[in-house]
């Protein structure tokens, strides 16, 4: 089944969908700022015990869950209508 959409529909779930796209980046860059000054901070002033691992995986889980939430299983081409998608793809090699 197909939807039709409207012009100011579309542009609202494009937006939507950029400004999901665009907190991942945001959030993976201050990830990739964060972690090394923890390693830096914590190997300078006490290297015996490396605390950092826990900020890194923690921080690092819910780094991948917000990716997960953004790009999903689309990027795996397992997303909306896959089933779908694939049948025809299948029906049109035969």
């Amino acid at each position: 089944m197909e939807v039709n959409y409207t012009q100011e529909q579309k542009l609202f779930v494009a937006k939507k969908r950029v400004k999901k796209i665009k907190g991942f980046y945001s959030h993976l860059t201050v990830y990739c700022i964060v972690i090394p000054t923890l390693i830096f901070i914590n190997l300078k002033f006490d290297p015996s015990f490396h605390w950092f691992w826990f900020s890194l995986c923690g921080w690092g889980i819910g780094l991948f869950s917000h990716w997960f939430a953004v790009f999903g299983l689309n990027l795996l081409g397992l997303g909306e209508n896959w089933e779908e998608k694939k049948i025809k793809e299948l029906m049109n090699n035969n």
